[in-house]
C-alpha cells in the first residue's frame, strides 16, 4: 500500500513530546522526512533517543528520517532558521505543523502577568512566526504546501481555569483561517486542528484531581479522553493530497456533549 506522505518533508515545532511527537511518528510511518524543533534542554536528549527508537531509526543511518533543531520558537529568528535549515537539510519543505505551546492552569483573578505574557509569546507569536516563515519558503519553492496549526476545542468554548490560554488558541484558529486567504494564491493550504481533551504532560496532573478525568470521559461523545496518537491521523489527512482542496478549515478531534461546553477542559 502506498504511503500517504511518501517523499514529503515536514517540520514540527514542539515535536519531542505529546501531540507533536505523535504527529512526527505518524508522518514518518507514512513516508515523510520530519524535522523536529525543541527547546534544547538537557532533559530532552532522552526524548530524542526515544523518538528515534520509536520510528526504528538511528542517527548514523544515511537515510535517517528525523532532523532535530533546538531553539525557542517564540523568537522569530528561530522560526525562520528552523524552517530554512529543514529545507536545506532535506532539500525542500512541504508540510509545517505549528504545534509548540504552553498551558498552565490558574485561577483567573489571581493569574500572574507572566502567565499571559508567556502564553502569548509561545502560543500566538510562535505560531505566527512559524506560519509566516513556512509561507515564505513555500512561496519561493513554488510547489504549494500544507500548514497546520494546533488550536484547541477551548478556542470555541472557553475555560475558566485557562483564561490566559484559551484566547491564544482562538488566535491560532484565526491565524490559520487568515493565512489560508493570504497564502492560497500560492497553492499553500492552511488548516487548524482543534483537539478536545488529550492526555499529555501538560494536563496529566489536572486530570488526576478530584476524578476529573472520569468526569470528562462521561461528558465526551466517545466516553474517553484522547491520546496524542488520536491527533496523528487527522494531521496526516490534512498534510496529504487527500485534502488537496481543503483550506481554511477547522477539524475538531474529540467532541464534547453540548451540556459540557461551559466546563473546564484542556486538549
Amino acid at each position: 500500500m502506498a504511503k500517504l506522505l511518501e517523499g514529503k518533508v515536514a517540520a514540527i515545532t514542539g515535536g519531542l513530546t505529546g501531540i507533536g511527537r505523535a504527529i512526527a511518528i505518524g508522518f514518518v510511518r507514512q513516508g515523510a522526512k520530519v524535522a523536529v524543533n525543541h527547546l534544547g534542554q538537557p532533559a530532552e536528549e532522552k526524548h530524542q533517543r526515544c523518538l528515534c527508537k520509536e520510528v526504528g531509526s538511528e542517527n548514523n543511518q544515511d537515510d535517517f528520517p528525523l532532523y532535530f533543531y533546538a531553539g525557542d520558537i517564540s523568537d522569530p529568528d528561530v522560526a525562520e532558521a528552523f524552517l530554512a535549515s529543514t529545507a536545506q537539510h532535506f532539500g525542500h519543505l512541504d508540510i509545517v505543523i505549528a504545534n509548540a505551546g504552553v498551558a498552565q492552569f490558574h485561577d483567573f483573578l489571581s493569574t500572574p502577568d507572566t502567565y499571559i505574557q508567556q502564553h502569548l509569546h509561545v502560543n500566538v507569536c510562535g505560531a505566527y512566526y512559524t506560519v509566516r516563515a513556512a509561507g515564505r519558503i513555500m512561496k519561493e519553492q513554488n510547489t504549494g504546501g500544507s500548514i497546520i496549526g494546533i488550536s484547541s476545542v477551548s478556542a470555541l468554548t472557553g475555560s475558566g481555569a485557562l483564561v490566559h490560554y484559551t484566547p491564544t488558541k482562538a488566535a491560532v484558529l484565526n491565524l490559520m483561517q487568515s493565512s489560508a486567504v493570504a497564502l492560497g494564491p500560492f497553492g499553500i493550504r492552511c488548516n487548524a486542528l482543534l483537539p478536545g481533551t488529550i492526555k499529555t504532560r501538560l494536563n496529566v496532573d489536572d486530570l488526576a484531581q478530584n476524578d476529573k478525568q472520569k468526569q470528562i470521559e462521561q461528558r465526551t461523545c466517545l466516553k474517553r479522553v484522547g491520546l496524542p496518537d488520536d491527533i496523528a491521523g487527522p494531521a496526516v489527512f490534512l498534510a496529504s493530497d487527500l485534502s488537496q482542496y481543503v483550506t481554511g478549515a477547522q477539524l475538531l478531534v474529540g467532541k464534547f456533549q453540548i451540556s459540557f461546553l461551559r466546563e473546564d477542559r484542556l486538549r
